[in-house]
Parts: structure tokens; C-alpha cells; sequence
């Protein structure tokens, strides 16, 4: 399911040293936590410690993915546009697929691959769109379909502190809000589970604020200006004892996912009076079903038509990967700058199958 929830999970260089450092006197600290989780997943008993960092990773990546053999999720939805007060008004749908497979490291950390795309639907017929008319520039602009062509993280025993935009950024805390640290300033990956019944609920939030990779001095058109604050929450809901069924690679779940931030790039509200507008995006998003179950019909025959590569992981390492995580990262490495005496820019050898970026 594209979504910068995994972007989070995925460590740039920089948090990757702050994490080792940080994961390394964690571990030091929580070996016998480690080993039991390890023998609960080895012998396939014991079911899950929800007090135990390691056993939460376990469980992680049973409900965002999968062990053993990647599995395949959706999500799909509608997205509204919001000026000054006006109403909410809904502008076209928002869809995709992902791709995913996790396993278990020697030490206990979570590996996990994705492979993602992003659409953006007519709200009639929920066909992908080419092209969309712009409601409020009242201009017709080519869409920029996503592709992040592979993603591969590493999750240890502490909640990710990650970094996007520029060095300066300041980084941000998954789950902020649900996660508290514990005597030592240190957040151990311990998740916000509720059970009600037979059911596990579980959120997971992100707030970014960052310098806008589109910026408006490359693109002025396409950049909303020098700062972005995209947030993404999900509700996820799992059964327990599919959970705790160690025997089952995988569980069925399903979520709500809200999304909030700027306008989409490929929009092209830059030095307009709309500028300054929010996006909000309700979608579901599920995970569980064999083969392409869980895929919109119309999107999987897009996918099939235009990228069928994308319904498949590739055959890559786990070593951490992060080229195409970010909608706003992606666009200014595919789209040309609009200025062109703008420099630095450097085109992308990935290229996108369909969609605006894939002209270039």
C-alpha cells in the first residue's frame, strides 16, 4: 500500500547511524527479551508479549506483510481539496497496490521489502486517470502516476526516528503521541494495541514537516512553496489468534487510512491564490487475500496492461534501499525543472511506466 508509512521505516543514511547507535545499546539492554521472542518464534509457541519490542516487530510485520512469500495489498479511496474555509470538496480518487514480504533478522529485527504504486481515479468511473481538469485553475493537467520501484528497511527495537528533506530537517517520531519513552529517553517499539473481542486494533500516525524536494525556484508551478507537512494515520484491525498463529505467514487485515498535506505537485497550484490549500484523503487499505484479490479490477488491469512488473517483488537484497519513497522526492528526480536555468537537477534512470514523468 503506497504511503510514506514505509518511507518511515526505511533509514537514510543519516538516521541509520542515529539508529544503530541507538539499537545497539537498546539490544544491549534487552538480550533476554530477544532471546525469548527468537524461541517463541522458533518453536511456533507461546503466542505473542505485547511487552516485548521484539515479539511487536513479530507482529508488525505479520500485519503490515508477510514472511516467506510476498503478498500483495490495496488501498483506495477519495481525496478532497479545502481552500481558506470553504467545504471540503472532493476532487478525484486515490488508489494503489503494494507489494510486500518481511522476515525476521538474527538478531531480531524486522527486513522489509515493498513495491508500490499510486493513482489518481476519475470519482465516476474510477478509471486511472491521464489527465485531469483542474477545478480550481480551471487549467487540464497531465497526472504524475507514482512508482516506487523497490524499498528495502530494516526495523530494530526502537520506534524509527527518521529524516526526510534537507540536512537541517528536524526528524520525525513514528507514532508520536502513542509511543513514551522509558527511563532511559529511549522509545522501545512497543505498539499501540487495543483488543476488543476477538480483535486487535492497532494506529500508526506520522507528521512530517520538511523542506519540499519540488521546490519553487525549480518548479513554480508544480511547488505549493519551500515547506510541506504531509501526515498519514491508520487504524489497522487483525484477528488475535491469526496473529499469534505462528504456523501463518501472514494474517488478513484491513485499515483506515487518512491522509493530510499540501496539494499534489503534478496539480500545478503554485503562484496561484489557491496555493496555500490542504489535501485530505479518507481510503481503505487491506492486506490478506490470495493471488490479486485485495486489487481494485480496474487498477489491476491497468497494472497488467502498463507495469505488470509491479504485481511481483523483485529478486533483490535486504541491504536498505530508499531511492523513490516520497511523492514530492520522485517528482523532482522524473519531472524537468520548469525554470531552465535551474541547476542540479539530474534525471532519474528509473523511469515511471505511465503517467507525466514517463515522457522524459
Amino acid at each position: 500500500m503506497q504511503s510514506n508509512l514505509l518511507t518511515g521505516l526505511v533509514q537514510n543514511r543519516r538516521s541509520a547511524m542515529t539508529s544503530l547507535v541507538g539499537a545497539g545499546a537498546a539490544f544491549t539492554g534487552m538480550a533476554g527479551s530477544s532471546a525469548q521472542a527468537m524461541e517463541r518464534m522458533q518453536n511456533g509457541k507461546g503466542g505473542l508479549d505485547l511487552n516485548d519490542p521484539y515479539d511487536n516487530l513479530y507482529a508488525f510485520g505479520k500485519i503490515w506483510s508477510g514472511y516467506g512469500e510476498p503478498v500483495i495489498g490495496a488501498f483506495h479511496g477519495l481525496m478532497y481539496g479545502r481552500v481558506g474555509t470553504a467545504r471540503m470538496t472532493p476532487l478525484f480518487g486515490y488508489t494503489g497496490t503494494g507489494v510486500l514480504l518481511c522476515d525476521i533478522a538474527e538478531n531480531g529485527d524486522l527486513l522489509i521489502k515493498s513495491r508500490e504504486t499510486g493513482y489518481f481515479t476519475d470519482l465516476e468511473t474510477g478509471d486511472i486517470l491521464e489527465t485531469w481538469y483542474n477545478p480550481y485553475t480551471e487549467e487540464t493537467v497531465e497526472v504524475y502516476h507514482f512508482y516506487n520501484d523497490v524499498l528495502v528497511g530494516r526495523i530494530g527495537p526502537e520506534i524509527p526516528i527518521f529524516f526526510m528533506g534537507a540536512n537541517s530537517d528536524s526528524p520525525t517520531l513514528m507514532n508520536e503521541g502513542t509511543v513514551f519513552p522509558d527511563e532511559n529517553g529511549k522509545y522501545p517499539f512497543l505498539l499501540p494495541f487495543e483488543q476488543y473481542g476477538d480483535e486487535l486494533m492497532l494506529s500508526w500516525d506520522y507528521t512530517h514537516e520538511y523542506t519540499n524536494p519540488v521546490s519553487p525556484e525549480g518548479w513554480p508551478k508544480s511547488s505549493t512553496g519551500a515547506r510541506i507537512s504531509p501526515s498519514e494515520h491508520f487504524t489497522m484491525q487483525v484477528k488475535r489468534a491469526e496473529l499469534e498463529d505462528r504456523d501463518l505467514p501472514t494474517c488478513r487485515m484491513t485499515a483506515g487510512f487518512s491522509r493530510v498535506s499540501q496539494w499534489w505537485p503534478f496539480m500545478k497550484m503554485g503562484e496561484t491564490k489557491f496555493a496555500e490549500g490542504v489535501m485530505f484523503g479518507r481510503m481503505f487499505s487491506h492486506k490478506g487475500l490470495k493471488d490479486y484479490g485485495e486489487i481494485p479490477p480496474k487498477v489491476l488491469a491497468y497494472i497488467e496492461k502498463h507495469a505488470p512488473e509491479y504485481l511481483d517483488m523483485p529478486d533483490i537484497s535486504w541491504d536498505p534501499k530508499n531511492d523513490r519513497v516520497d511523492t514530492w522526492k520522485t517528482y523532482a528526480k522524473d519531472i524537468p525543472p520548469e525554470n531552465p536555468n535551474y541547476t542540479g537537477f539530474q534525471l532519474d534512470p528509473i523511469r515511471p511506466p505511465t503517467g507525466s514523468g514517463s515522457q522524459y
